[in-house]
C-alpha cells in the first residue's frame, strides 16, 4: 500500500507532500489544485509504461506544466519579477509499505553545434530515478538508481553492478526488461501499469457505454466505460453478484440490472419498478447510467493495486451519493483508493472511513489545510 505521494513543481502543485491511506478522500473548493494531483498521479503512472514524456507533451511540454510562482514563497513573497536561480525540474515519488520510487524531470543542456541544429530544447528529460525499499528514501535502500544515461542496480549481493544506459527520455522502469537483474523494478512497474484511472464517464448519446458490443470476460473496466455490459456480465458471473444486486437496489430500490446475449453481442438490460419492460443502454438517464458504471469500476473481480477516481459525483443525482459511498468503501477493503470530490455530502460520507485531506492555495501554491511542516509525511528526494 502507498503511505505517502509527493510532488514539486507540477502546476500548483510547488511543494506537496500527502500522507495515503487505504481510503484518501481529497477535498477543496474550486481552484486549489485538486484536478492537478489527479493529473500528477497519472503522470506518475504513465512512467510504469514509458508514457511519462509522451504525456507531458500532451499537456503542452515541460515549461507549461512547471510552477509558475516564485522558488521561495514566504510571508512577503510576490509572484512577479522572480528570476530562477536553480535547475528546472519536475518531481513525482511515492513511498509504500514495500516500495518507494520517484523521478526527477528536467530541460536538456542546450545544443549549441551550429553544425547540428535541434528543435528538440524543451523535450524533458530523466535526470534522476532512484527505487528503493520502504516509505523513505535511504541510501542503504536504494535498489535501482539512475542519473542521466546510467543506470545502477545492485545485484543479489547487494553490491553496484556495472552500470549500463539507455535513452534520456525512457524510463528505467521500462527499459531494464531483464527481471534477473533487479527484479524489484519489474514488481514497480507492473503495480504502477495496474493503476486505474477513471475521469467523468462519458453519459451522452454517443458515449461508448450506450452500445452494444461484442462480448469478452471483463476483469476490469476500461476507462471509456465501452464494455460496460461485460464488465457488470463478468462480476455477475466471477465476482460478488450479491454486492452488485445489493448496490443497484440501495439506489434505485426493487431494480435490477440483467445482461443478455444476441448475435454476439452483449446487452444490457436495467429493469425498474413501475416499467412494463427493461430499458436498454441508449435509454438511461445519464445518472443512471453513470452509476452503473461506477458499480462496474469498484466491484471489479480483479482489483488493482490503486483505484483513483476524480469527481465521481458527477451528474449523479445527490439522493445517490449515500448508495456511491458505499460501493467505495467496499472497493477499499480490496485495493487502496483515492477520491478526489468537491461534493460534500460524498466527502461527509466517506469521512468514517477516509483520511480527507482538503486542499487549499497559498501564494498560489496548493497546500494541505492545517498540515505544517512537522505534520508531513517523512520524504527526501533523490539529490541530481
Amino acid at each position: 500500500m502507498l503511505t505517502t505521494l509527493a510532488v514539486e513543481n507540477y502546476r500548483s502543485l510547488r511543494d506537496l507532500v500527502l500522507p495515503l491511506s487505504r481510503l484518501t478522500v481529497v477535498t477543496g473548493v474550486n481552484g486549489t489544485g485538486k484536478s492537478n494531483l489527479y493529473r500528477a498521479l497519472r503522470l506518475l503512472a504513465d512512467a510504469g509504461r514509458n508514457g511519462a514524456v509522451a504525456a507531458l507533451a500532451r499537456e503542452g511540454g515541460l515549461p507549461s506544466t512547471l510552477w509558475a510562482g516564485p522558488e521561495a514563497v514566504g510571508k512577503r513573497a510576490t509572484v512577479q519579477g522572480t528570476v530562477r536561480t536553480k535547475p528546472v525540474g519536475l518531481r513525482l515519488g511515492f513511498g509504500g509499505d514495500e516500495f518507494g520510487y520517484a523521478l526527477d524531470f528536467g530541460l536538456p543542456v542546450p545544443n549549441k553545434d551550429p553544425d547540428r541544429p535541434t528543435l528538440f530544447n524543451l523535450d524533458p528529460e530523466f535526470k534522476r530515478e532512484s527505487l528503493w525499499c520502504g516509505p523513505v528514501l535511504r541510501q542503504t535502500a536504494v535498489l535501482a538508481d539512475r542519473a542521466g544515461p546510467s543506470v545502477r542496480v545492485r545485484d543479489e549481493s547487494g553490491a553496484w553492478a556495472a552500470a549500463s544506459r539507455i535513452g534520456l527520455t525512457d524510463s528505467m522502469l521500462s527499459e531494464l526488461g531483464d527481471p534477473r537483474a533487479c527484479p524489484e523494478l519489474m514488481i514497480v512497474r507492473e503495480r504502477l501499469r495496474s493503476w486505474r484511472f477513471y475521469d467523468q464517464f462519458r453519459t451522452d448519446a454517443g458515449a461508448p457505454a450506450r452500445q452494444d458490443r461484442i462480448g469478452t470476460r471483463t476483469t476490469v473496466l476500461g476507462h471509456d466505460g465501452a464494455d460496460l455490459a461485460a464488465a457488470l456480465r463478468t462480476i455477475q458471473e466471477f465476482g460478488d453478484d450479491e454486492a452488485l444486486a445489493e448496490a443497484v437496489s440501495d439506489a434505485f430500490p426493487r431494480s435490477r440490472v440483467e445482461v443478455v446475449g444476441a448475435d454476439g453481442l452483449l446487452r444490457l438490460r436495467f429493469h425498474q419498478h413501475g416499467l412494463l419492460r427493461p430499458l436498454g443502454a441508449a435509454e438511461l438517464s445519464d445518472g443512471t447510467l453513470r452509476y452503473l458504471l461506477w458499480v462496474a469500476a469498484l466491484l471489479s473481480p480483479r482489483p488493482p493495486e490503486l483505484l483513483v477516481l476524480n469527481e465521481p459525483e458527477t451528474s449523479l443525482h445527490p439522493d445517490l451519493l449515500p448508495a456511491l459511498a458505499a460501493l467505495i468503501v467496499k472497493a477499499s477493503r480490496r485495493a487502496q483508493v483515492v477520491v478526489v470530490s468537491h461534493a460534500r455530502p460524498l466527502v461527509v460520507a466517506l469521512s468514517e472511513d477516509a483520511t480527507t485531506l482538503e486542499l487549499e492555495k497559498s501564494f498560489g501554491a496548493t497546500a494541505v489545510s492545517g498540515q505544517g511542516r512537522l505534520d508531513r509525511p517523512s520524504w527526501h528526494w533523490p539529490k541530481r
